[in-house]
Formats: structure tokens, sequence, C-alpha cells
């Protein structure tokens, strides 16, 4: 007689979540997910307007991530890679700024851009080297810092790290102060050391629909609210029970804590950011790059033109810019004070820019400043109720899935 296949409730249809189940069905247990929201991916979501693809802020997907290359079938998802670089704004006009190692044309342009010295930039490459031949485990057992110590003791210029490192990083931290974990600084330099920075080609949202698609169809309930968990139960807005054999949290860190207190999780502070999109008729980069904001004035962090970068993001001859502000200012007329700001960089076609949204994302990262001691298992468990997600491990994609995949080993071991 066949035994029974082991039911396990998740709660949330993020990454992690995702992952999880993924990894419990292919062993042949019962995942059952169970997500608020219309649609999976949590932050991870992608609409469509006037039939262009806006993703729920800027974001971009790493292809070097080990885990999640390994459980995503990437050549689905029509990767398209950005070129390995920057565009800085500085002294009224655009910088190039590459990761010569992988694209030498541009090494007299980089080298004379004035975004720090010569020295910081054969800094860059002796950075490059370390870290390229460093392992994972190496990462995580170093020292952990803030980012911005971690770059003054490696010896760069003050200059470099304002006007660089802080608008580079702002657009992948959130948060321009590099208060962030100097082990995520050196693990998403590695990332982009060895892959590129990539998006699918049909919106974000594309990864957790993957993972979706890998699961039965009655392995998710959507539009379905959760209001309290115990091992093996949880209690649904409408009344209902769901029972099972064990229960995980896979919800976003806020959440999380609000459903299971005495894990002895303490919610993490959020980082915010602003996203706006605008169609055009034509392209102000015409390239797959990204354009950084290294005044240090102003609301713009960095600007994309998506379209550039993977063309279905928007109508045949449109173009779709995506600008990021860091945090939600409480700025009126943000749209017109955003252009404003642009047109020094691209000229007067920006008051032809048509809006599209501006989404205010109150959580769009947890934070992750740094912490004493080696890294831990990446997810937590207590009396048959475990937790994952990527305030478990770290801020990334990466992050959530390995957080997701190791917490289903623990339940399958």
């Amino acid at each position: 007689m066949t035994a029974p296949k082991r039911r396990v409730l998740i709660v949330g249809g993020g990454l992690a979540g995702l992952a999880c189940g993924v990894r419990l069905h292919e062993a042949g247990a019962q995942p059952l997910i169970v997500e608020a929201s219309d649609d999976v991916g949590g932050r991870v979501r992608t609409d469509v307007v006037d039939g262009f693809r806006l993703d729920r802020g800027f974001q971009v997907y790493l292809d070097a991530y080990p885990e999640a290359g390994k459980l995503l079938n990437l050549p689905r998802l029509e990767l398209r890679p950005f070129q390995p670089g920057a565009l800085v704004y500085l002294d009224g006009r655009l910088h190039r700024v590459m990761d010569v190692f992988r694209d030498p044309r541009h090494l007299l342009a980089s080298a004379v851009a004035p975004v720090g010295s010569l020295a910081d930039k054969l800094r860059v490459a002796s950075l490059r080297w370390r870290i390229s031949r460093s392992t994972l485990a190496d990462i995580a057992a170093r020292e952990d810092l803030t980012t911005e110590v971690y770059l003054q003791r490696a010896g760069f210029s003050r200059r470099m790290i304002d006007v660089f490192f802080r608008s580079f990083y702002g657009g992948i931290f959130l948060e321009r102060d590099l208060r962030t974990s100097s082990r995520m600084f050196e693990f998403t330099f590695q990332m982009f050391s060895k892959g590129s920075a990539t998006l699918p080609g049909r919106g974000m949202q594309e990864i957790p629909r993957q993972l979706a698609n890998r699961l039965p169809p009655d392995a998710i309930r959507r539009d379905t609210r959760v209001t309290d968990v115990e091992p093996g139960k949880i209690t649904l807005a409408s009344g209902e029970n769901l029972l099972g054999d064990t229960t995980v949290v896979a919800a976003d860190a806020t959440t999380a804590a609000r459903l299971i207190p005495g894990l002895v999780l303490k919610e993490p502070g959020w980082r915010a950011v602003t996203g706006l999109y605008f169609a055009a008729g034509k392209s102000p980069l015409s390239e797959a790059i990204i354009a950084l904001n290294g005044t240090g004035r102003g609301l713009v962090n960095n600007v994309c033109v998506l379209s550039d970068v993977a063309p279905d993001y928007a109508p045949p001859g449109q173009a779709l810019i995506a600008i990021s502000v860091l945090g939600t200012p409480a700025t009126p007329d943000i749209e017109k004070q955003v252009v404003a700001e642009l047109e020094p960089w691209f000229g007067a076609e920006v008051r032809e820019w048509r809006h599209l949204r501006t989404e205010r994302i109150q959580r769009a990262l947890p934070e992750q400043p740094p912490v004493a001691g080696e890294l831990g298992r990446c997810f937590r468990e207590i009396g048959g109720i475990f937790c994952c997600g990527d305030h478990l491990s770290s801020a990334s994609i990466e992050g959530s899935i390995i957080s997701g995949l190791r917490t289903a080993d623990a339940i399958l071991g």
C-alpha cells in the first residue's frame, strides 16, 4: 500500500514559497501554496499597461546566480543582457564607465572618465580579481562591514565612492548611504563580474510564473488571505481551516513577523523606492545600458530604457523608460520634476515623454545590515512551523530561492 504524500502548507506565493513548493513537489510531497494577492511573484510582478510591460520597480536578474540558475530554465526566460557598465551623468554630460575586462573597446573612455582617479579604476580591477576567486563560503566567512567602510578600507577615494558606488549600488541596495552588508556587496560584485544583468524577454514576472507552471494547477490558491498559522494548520480570512503535516510561512518579513511572533523573528526595516515609467517615440539612450546620477543631487538615481534591453517591453516603434527615485518622497508633481531634472541629460525631447505610471513601493527590499559571525541556514523553524524568505538569506532573487530550497530540504530530510 502506497503511503500518503506529505502535505505541506505554504503561506506566500513569492519566489521563496514557489521554490520551496517546486522542490517538495518534485520530491513527491504535496505542497499547497496560499497567496493573498491575485497572482504569484510577491515583489516580482509585471503589469501590462497600454502594451508596455511595467515591472513593479526596476529589477534585473543576474544570470550568474548559481542556485537560481540550476532551478530555472534560463533559455525559456529569453534573458536579454545589459552592457557591462554604466553611463554616469556628471559635469553636464554622460560619461562611460565599463567593465573593460568584458568590453575592452571602452578602455580609454573608462580610464579618462572623471569618475574617480586612474588609481581607483586599478583598485576596481584588483577587487574584481580578488572577489572573482572567492567562493561564496569565503565571502560568508569574512568580517561583515558596511559597504561604505569596506570601500574605504579597500582604498577607494571619496570621489569614486560618492560618484560611482553610491549611484550604482543605490539602484541595487535602494539606499545611497552604503550601509548594506559588505558580504552582500561582495556577492553582487561577484555576480556582475561573472555574468550579466539581464531582463526576461517578457518581464520579470516570467521568473515566478515559470516556477508556478511546474506545480499542479490545484497546488496554488490565489486571492486567499491567511490570518493565523499553527503547525500543520492555517486559518483563512474566510474562517476556513486548511490542514497538513507541516506549515511554511514564506511571506514577506512584516507578514511573517505578524503570523509567527513566537519564532523570535524581528521585523527588519524596509527600503522604499519610487519607480516612474514613461513612453517615448524614441530612446534617449539607444543602447542596453543603465544611466546613473553621479551628481549626488536631485531625485533621480538611475535611468534605463527597458525596450533597448528587451524590445518586447514596449509596442513596436515605442520606447519604455524606467526611472528610479530612492525612497518615496512626498514631492508634488514628481513626474514633472523628474522630467525637468533629466532635460540636461537628454535635451528637450524629454518634454514629449508620456507618463505611464508612478509606483511608490514602501516594502521594496528588507534592510540588510552587517551581521556578526557567519551566515546561518537561510530559514527558521520552531515547533513544526518553518519560515523562509529573502529577509533570512540575502535580499535578492538568489536569496529568496536559496531560502525556499533549503526549507524544502529540511522538511524532506
